[in-house]
């Protein structure tokens, strides 16, 4: 979210940005409905190998055209870690994936994220921004800044990070629970990360979960790796079937 200029008011603020969600949210449909790669999208997985790509192999795999990642009782994660992309870093981009997500346990425990303008910490941990989601009904479209900040944007936020860093919510997407109704749970779900200048959008489904502008310029990230999660805890399976990338100029 843009400063407020000189004589706006905040609620003049938060018409000004929820006109640009609009926007957002109409180019995202177009996108949508187009073929990606006629748009620029570069396929970053080949549907077959791990080729590109790097993490713990006995973790990470390929199992029926999906990038999979798997925890088991005898072979927990210990600590969170990641499959990092070793194709370069990105700044400004649209990412469109496929994910699913299914607990193996009794618990409904799952979660996983998409890691971008992030940062490689070593040993297959990363830190950075995180379009989040899991298997349960919290935090699916969140946006999470793993190993720094935390939580940024809640599923249905607006926000705004200020220069002090403290987050200011300006507007709504919608309540949550709505917008978790419309993920499918053990299925397929699409997902769209918008990444332009410290303006970051969300979008599950066809649905913006969560848009925030990071103003915090000593720890906004322009640029950095990306990464795909495997969350430590209960045992879990979560796989990507398309993972496509623009760049944005």
């Amino acid at each position: 979210m843009p400063s407020l200029t000189q004589g706006e008011t905040g609620t003049q603020l938060m018409n000004r940005t929820l006109f640009g969600m609009l926007v957002v949210v109409g180019l995202t449909s177009a996108v949508g409905c187009s073929n990606a790669a006629d748009e620029g999208f570069v396929s970053l997985f080949n549907g077959k190998d791990l080729s590109g790509w790097e993490g713990r192999s006995n973790h990470w795999s390929v199992v029926d055209g999906a990038i999979t990642g798997v925890t088991t009782q005898d072979n927990p994660a210990k600590g969170n870690n990641f499959l990092i992309w070793k194709g370069g870093t990105v700044d400004d981009f649209e990412l469109h994936a496929t994910y699913k997500i299914v607990a193996n346990n009794n618990k409904g425990f799952g979660n996983s994220g998409i890691q971008y303008r992030s940062k490689d910490l070593g040993n297959y941990v990363v830190g950075g921004y995180q379009a989040d989601f899991e298997a349960g009904k919290t935090y699916s479209g969140i946006l999470y800044e793993e190993r720094f900040r935390g939580i940024l944007a809640q599923r249905g936020q607006m926000t705004w990070i200020q220069p002090d860093g403290k987050i200011r919510v300006v507007g709504s997407l919608g309540k949550s629970e709505e917008i978790q109704n419309e993920i499918k749970p053990n299925d397929w779900n699409d997902y769209v990360i918008i990444a332009r200048g410290n303006h970051l959008t969300h979008i599950i489904n066809g649905r913006v979960t969560v848009d925030a502008t990071d103003d915090e310029q000593a720890k906004a990230a322009k640029s950095g790796i990306l990464a795909l999660q495997l969350h430590a805890g209960e045992p879990m399976t979560v796989q990507f079937r398309k993972v496509e990338l623009k760049k944005l100029k």
